[in-house]
């Protein structure tokens, strides 16, 4: 195991920030106590990666933002 995932509600910015720093902090937990790294953190999406990388994400998950011209205009 090399880190933990997770996605956001989709469409609630301030619960995807809580979800990505409950994420970061039960990481922290883990890594305390049982004494093993987990330096991956993937979380965020198109939507919200920017909270996703402030709270800490080192793998974010990039589809419409990249593949939907649509979407980059918002």
């Amino acid at each position: 195991i090399r880190g933990l995932m997770t996605m956001a509600p989709r469409g609630d910015k301030g619960a995807a920030r809580a979800t990505f720093s409950g994420l970061r902090e039960l990481r922290d937990e883990l890594s305390s106590v049982y004494g093993i790294e987990l330096p991956e953190l993937s979380c965020g999406m198109s939507e919200d990666f920017d909270i996703a990388l402030e709270e800490g994400s080192t793998i974010v998950r990039l589809g419409r933002v990249v593949f939907d011209p649509a979407f980059a205009l918002q």
